[in-house]
């Protein structure tokens, strides 16, 4: 039985792209590659790719990108568009809890909940952070969004959701948080690409600043910098607050 973000994604890549939360590309990758210190040479893993909207903009730009991703629905739209810019990427079908790469990349990159914190289990998403860093090489430097924990501490995320419910983008209709577990559990509506409409149970897992910190430093990151993850907006400059409700990453080895 398919696991819910492998449901999701099942026939929905064209719609995808059309969804609000991924038209912030070219900001995000003015940040990444601030980030890169503009060095073109640098070899990045895109984990949890989808449609290759990071990769291909990262390429264009000159650097060399590998992504990966569990739908192979997808890997085909992020193919399908490369080739039609002409443009050399690898986009790989790969569950980013099996990584085999080992101090490949100099950095790996995981944007707007590419795999990381969605699992079932929180050992799961440890594990995806684990496998991420062994494909580090050595002073690599790891960038990723995660839902932040202290957002439902002080807000619903059920009526953050609702508002967000404009046309093309999914349906929330139930909404659960533990306090307990820091996941919620959500009823979401989607249409795929037939105008077939799906009702999808997703479990989400929020994590805090200081459990993100904590589970870096287990796997040996010497700074750790988490500032919000403002949509096309990457930034350092502001501090993370309970009214973000995402969170951006940046670990260095």
């Amino acid at each position: 039985m398919k696991k819910w973000y492998e449901e999701l994604f099942d026939d929905y890549s064209k719609n995808y792209d059309k969804e609000d939360f991924v038209q912030g590309t070219v900001g995000e990758c003015d940040f990444i590659e601030q980030e890169l210190n503009y060095h073109k040479e640098t070899k990045i893993l895109d984990i949890g790719c989808g449609t290759g909207r990071h990769a291909i903009e990262l390429t264009k730009r000159g650097y060399k990108v590998t992504g990966i991703d569990l739908s192979e629905s997808q890997l085909e739209r992020a193919r399908g568009k490369a080739k039609a810019q002409n443009l050399q990427i690898d986009f790989i079908r790969m569950d980013a809890r099996e990584l085999s790469y080992n101090k490949e990349f100099d950095v790996a990159i995981m944007l707007c909940e590419g795999a990381f914190p969605l699992m079932e289990t929180d050992e799961m998403n440890f594990q995806i952070l684990q496998k991420a860093t062994q494909a580090l090489r050595d002073k690599g430097k790891f960038i990723f969004t995660t839902l932040n924990g202290l957002f439902p501490l002080f807000h619903s995320v059920k009526d953050f959701c609702n508002t967000s419910a404009t046309e093309g983008n999914p349906q929330y209709k139930e909404s659960s948080f533990d306090l307990m577990t820091f996941r919620d559990i959500n009823s979401m509506i989607v249409e795929d690409e037939q105008g077939n409409k799906k009702e999808i149970e997703c479990n989400e897992r929020y994590y805090l600043p200081s459990e993100i910190t904590w589970l870096l430093k287990s796997l040996g990151y010497r700074q750790i910098a988490i500032h919000p993850a403002e949509l096309g907006a990457f930034s350092r400059q502001h501090e993370l607050t309970p009214d973000d409700f995402e969170m951006l990453v940046v670990a260095d080895k």
